[in-house]
């Protein structure tokens, strides 16, 4: 069992390093544009591996994907954080630059591989993947609801001083900002999360987990990789192992939920295939208006990525 992750920075080696350190893969294969980065980064989870105890090989490549071939997932993580004076639209045009490359890299020397992308802008990443890459949107899909609920549930924790193993929750639509949460599905051990917390105060958890990315840049200077390295992890372990874990994933919406040919977030079965299947669950009134909100943002995103494909000489 082969994984691959592009690019080896903060997120791309988390990633790396919870696969390795769970036994997710035999092998896994981190690359990076850099000279020396994935290599060193993968030398060094090796180097870990007698104290902590495991047996996946870690292995950097520069650019090298031949070294890819064969893998059965691939984790893609590159691109650049948005930088002061960089426009939305000037993020958008590099990174999907660097995604379309890296997916044209992939496919050519691992055409079966499950494709999870991590890249921002997110939603529209995956979008830039999915055309690039011409599989069964099963195949492609992105990393970014299990990261949205994974925060949401830490900071219900916090607040109800539980422990987060017993929180479950689901939140769907665009990653950030114009996500949809379900305060409806969110359990603690069972119990339904409106009777252990008033709305104001959850309401207040739902806003700060919508803007969870923010509040780090703001104190680090920098975006979040403990957390989305994980959940990247996660997702692979659930296809590698067949585990059929319930995750809201971005991918194409084909009709669910009324919508289609757009990428949103949404609660899918996840196994040795990929998504397996879409679970449509029955929003009510005020649920779909938010869903449609984040459905129209993520279009204007996707529109002005197609703008930039169009204008580009063939």
């Amino acid at each position: 069992m082969k994984v691959t992750v592009v690019g080896a920075g903060n997120v791309g080696a988390t990633c790396a390093d919870v696969l390795a350190t769970r036994e997710i893969a035999n092998e896994i294969v981190l690359v990076d544009i850099k000279e020396g980065i994935a290599e060193g980064k993968a030398l060094d989870i090796w180097q870990k591996s007698p104290i902590i105890g495991y047996d996946s090989r870690t292995v950097g490549v520069t650019n090298d994907y031949a070294r890819t071939a064969g893998s059965e997932v691939v984790v893609i993580t590159s691109g650049l954080p948005r930088k002061p004076g960089m426009s939305r639209d000037d993020l958008i045009g590099i990174n999907a630059g660097i995604v379309k490359s890296v997916t044209e890299q992939v496919v050519a020397h691992s055409p079966n591989a499950i494709i999870i992308v991590v890249s921002n802008p997110l939603d529209v990443m995956t979008y830039q993947a999915h055309l690039t890459a011409k599989l069964p949107r099963e195949k492609v899909f992105g990393m970014a609801g299990i990261l949205d609920t994974a925060r949401y549930r830490a900071f219900l924790a916090e607040a109800l001083n539980v422990s987060p193993k017993d929180i479950q929750a689901v939140l769907m639509g665009g990653h950030g900002d114009t996500m949809v949460p379900l305060p409806r599905y969110t359990t603690v051990g069972g119990i339904p999360v409106t009777e252990l917390i008033g709305k104001a105060e959850l309401d207040a958890i739902v806003q700060r987990t919508a803007q969870g990315g923010g509040e780090l840049v703001k104190l680090m200077g920098t975006s979040a990789w403990y957390a989305p390295g994980a959940a990247a992890a996660q997702m692979v372990e659930a296809i590698v192992r067949d585990q059929r874990r319930v995750f809201p994933v971005c991918l194409e919406l084909q009709g669910e939920y009324g919508i289609n040919g757009v990428y949103l977030g949404a609660p899918v079965i996840l196994g040795k295939n990929g998504v397996e299947r879409v679970i449509e669950l029955q929003l009510n009134d005020e649920e779909k208006a938010l869903l449609e909100t984040s459905r129209g943002h993520v279009k204007e995103v996707m529109d002005a990525l197609d703008k930039m494909s169009a204008a580009q000489p063939a």
